[in-house]
């Protein structure tokens, strides 16, 4: 009850007061329990055990919640107490509930900025014994604490607009103060509020779910097969594929011993695999093979993930098919008795294969190297600040295809079709590369450490929304080329734009690198106040609050290469998730929808009505977008504020059908509904919200949620819309995208994710 994230299926239904005997019995064993690791051995909780069983940022509503249990006034809540407090809170009707609510916010004026233990002496006035009813000062305090404890920056002014909009809602007699009955009142204009209040539990107060039973692994679903039936089918292709090619290969080289037929056969799956690996990272073809039926056939999206598997397919092959050809050679040793097993490793020997009887050292050497670039391509090297080891082994794949020609007699007839692509990709893009250097027009350093980057547009540089290019700046490093999304739209002629989160050695080198100490950094505005100045620049450019510099550094880029995202103008409904700087792609994406907006935006001339013509064509199928942005703090808003607001200016004429654009803002630190620390503050932020017709977090006209999506309730809404096939596109973290993946086989919707 006291504010903890609640799971309905761990509490008493909404609306239900009671709970079975079997159920009563078990919540007081586990309150009890709950109550003894928490109190220890003295039997009592004081308040800074209370303050940490609750998990609380402020202590103001710790010691509110610890005055009302605290009955005897005595410093401590006893277990009698607190069961007796639970009981009323538990079993109790919405009355009971709301009455507690209406005692955290009857805070007496006098004790405002005294701690409870020096109010909490035996005999003492309890401080829980308020005025009976809430006064605006008093709600404005609790209100403070509230977005302190959701980690929510407004000045001061906001602050008295959100105390005054929820004061003038509840008072409804203009009596100058809130009583109960005015509270419960406005409370049941939030039904919401009233069945979160219902349900709500402190999690170290919940007992235990039931274990569940073991359900069939996802992998086995009918949907799951379903929905990745072109991935699996690839991956049962290729699997066969090997298979055979061993069964052939062995069979052949029977006669020589059960080893050499191991070794025949691993050798021919890795002339198959080690040329396979270089297509698949064939990025120019298999991003023009995107806008071919073939795209809905391969998938193309997992080509990297298809390469990491080949790559572990390949060493495996490689230490079977040398240890098959040790064993062998250890028999032949023996049976010679001329011959030490090292002879046959270490020096060449006629008959034994490979250019000049050279197979045995080759193929030490390539086993080496392949050992090498495998454990220096694993995330823990990559992320880890260390990119350029990565990248330096990784630069070995010329060493490994020389030493295959050179080791294989028939390697070179798997690898000239895709060795001649691959060769001839590079060569394009050297050329790209050395074309000539651009010029960074302008650098843009944003909150939470995020680079902008405005780049000059070369004159012939052609891409798609949500494309991404390979960034080189030689003042950063002279070798190292990473991939970044563009979040310009292809509309934008002169331009291209980066956002770059410092997340790595190199991402850091390239903040620190324009972060000028003679250009101090202004002092970063809250966002609500600072909308009002950003609405009246060009909105191409992008709302940044930290420092804007000029600069003429010279980079080089390689691409553009293909998304997943690159089908969204092919779907009906889609859905656009982005988690952090995971909004880069669709940044991209929504103002080339803004575009081909403007351009289909007609107006009578007599009455200057405006409106849209339907956006669908021959290359735009969509009929519906609903953007998701799910970020952790107020600041990360800002990267994107000025664009998302051009975008709601842009549409605000309803278009024919319904808006085709809608926009979801989620942030996590934010206590949600569900939480009593949060209630009145998220009710003000809606009253003041439906009045201002804004948000007073982010400044736009859509309501920034508080906490996680229930992705349960957002999919079941964009279902029952059927505005179309759904499509979902996700940027993000790997975690976060496993959750997505499930509810939309939930709700047989595709799924694709940008890979970072």
């Amino acid at each position: 009850l006291l504010g903890a994230a609640a799971h309905p299926a761990l509490c008493p239904p909404a609306g239900s007061c009671t709970m079975s005997t079997a159920e009563d019995a078990e919540w007081l064993r586990w309150v009890t329990k709950q109550f003894g690791s928490i109190a220890g051995e003295d039997k009592e909780i004081d308040l800074e055990e209370f303050k940490t069983a609750l998990q609380v940022k402020e202590s103001f509503f710790a010691e509110r919640f610890f005055a009302l249990f605290d009955s005897d006034g005595s410093g401590t809540i006893s277990l009698e107490e607190l069961l007796k407090a639970l009981s009323l809170l538990v079993h109790g009707n919405e009355t009971d509930k709301l009455r507690f609510l209406f005692q955290v916010y009857d805070v007496v004026r006098a004790l405002w900025h005294i701690r409870v233990p020096a109010l909490t002496r035996r005999g003492a006035c309890s401080p829980c014994a308020g005025s009976g009813s809430i006064d605006p000062d008093e709600l404005r305090v609790v209100l403070r604490w509230c977005l302190q404890e959701s980690a929510i920056a407004l000045p001061e002014e906001r602050l008295g607009d959100l105390t005054l909009a929820l004061f003038e809602a509840a008072d409804k007699d203009h009596s100058g103060s809130i009583t109960f009955e005015e509270l419960k009142e406005e409370l049941e204009g939030f039904p919401e509020v009233m069945e979160n209040l219902t349900i709500s539990a402190a999690s170290w107060l919940k007992p235990p779910p039931p274990t569940e039973r073991s359900r069939r692994p996802r992998y086995l679903t009918r949907v799951y097969w379903h929905n990745h039936r072109s991935k699996l089918a690839c991956l049962g292709g290729y699997a066969g594929l090997n298979l055979l090619l061993f069964a052939l290969a062995a069979l052949r080289h029977a006669s020589l011993g059960g080893w050499m037929a191991v070794a025949r056969g691993c050798g021919q799956c890795l002339n198959f695999n080690c040329a396979f690996l270089a297509v698949l990272m064939l990025r120019r073809c298999l991003t023009w093979l995107r806008a071919t039926p073939i795209a809905k056939v391969l998938p193309l999206d997992q080509h990297v993930v298809f390469h990491q598997l080949v790559g572990y397919v390949v060493l495996a092959l490689a230490a079977v098919h040398t240890g098959a050809h040790i064993a062998n050679f250890s028999r032949l040793a023996r049976q010679d008795g001329h011959h030490a097993l090292a002879e046959y490793l270490l020096s060449a020997q006629p008959g034994v294969g490979g250019l000049g009887g050279t197979a045995s050292q080759t193929g030490l050497a390539l086993q080496g190297l392949l050992a090498a670039m495998l454990a220096f391509s694993s995330p823990c090297i990559r992320r880890s600040g260390h990119f350029e080891v990565f990248y330096w082994t990784h630069l070995s794949y010329i060493s490994i295809w020389t030493l295959l020609i050179l080791h294989g007699p028939h390697f070179w007839k798997w690898f000239v079709v895709p060795g001649c692509l691959f060769l001839l990709e590079k060569v394009v893009g050297l050329a790209w590369r050395h074309a000539g250097g651009l010029r960074i027009v302008e650098v843009n350093l944003l909150p939470s450490k995020v680079t902008h980057l405005v780049i000059e547009r070369p004159q012939f540089f052609h891409y798609k929304p949500g494309d991404y290019v390979y960034l080189n700046i030689p003042a950063i490093a002279t070798y190292e080329w990473h991939p970044f999304t563009i979040s310009s739209a292809p509309e934008q002629q002169e331009t291209l734009w980066l956002h770059i989160r410092s997340l790595g050695q190199w991402t850091n080198k390239l903040y620190e690198y324009f972060q000028q100490p003679e250009s101090p950094s202004p002092e970063l505005k809250p966002l609500s106040r600072s909308l009002r100045e950003k609405r009246c620049r060009r909105w191409v450019q992008v709302g940044a609050d930290g420092a804007k510099l000029s600069a003429n550094a010279e980079c080089y880029i390689d691409g553009p290469y293909g998304t997943p995202t690159r089908r969204i103008f092919t779907s009906e409904h889609a859905v656009l998730i982005g988690a952090g700087i995971g909004i880069t792609p669709f940044a991209s994406i929504l103002q080339s929808i803004m575009y081909r907006y403007r351009r289909r935006k007609q107006s009578c001339p007599s009455c200057h009505y405006s409106w849209c013509e339907d956006l669908r064509d021959e290359e735009m199928t969509l009929r519906k977008v609903d953007f998701i942005w799910i970020n952790r703090d107020q600041k990360h808003f800002e990267w994107f504020v000025s664009l998302l607001t051009k975008l709601e200016m842009e549409q605000a004429e309803q278009e024919p059908g319904g808006r085709f654009l809608e926009m979801h803002m989620y942030m996590t630190s934010a206590l949600s509904k569900n939480d009593m620390k949060a209630i009145g503050l998220q009710m003000a932020l809606d009253l003041l919200a439906a009045k201002e017709q804004r948000d007073s977090i982010t400044g736009l006209r859509t309501r920034t949620q508080p906490g996680r999506p229930d992705w349960s309730k957002v999919f079941g809404k964009v279902a029952e819309e059927k505005r179309g096939k759904v499509q979902v596109f996700f940027c993000g973290s790997p975690a976060l995208a496993k959750v997505i993946r499930a509810h939309c086989e939930h709700f047989g919707f595709c799924f694709f994710k940008e890979n970072f």
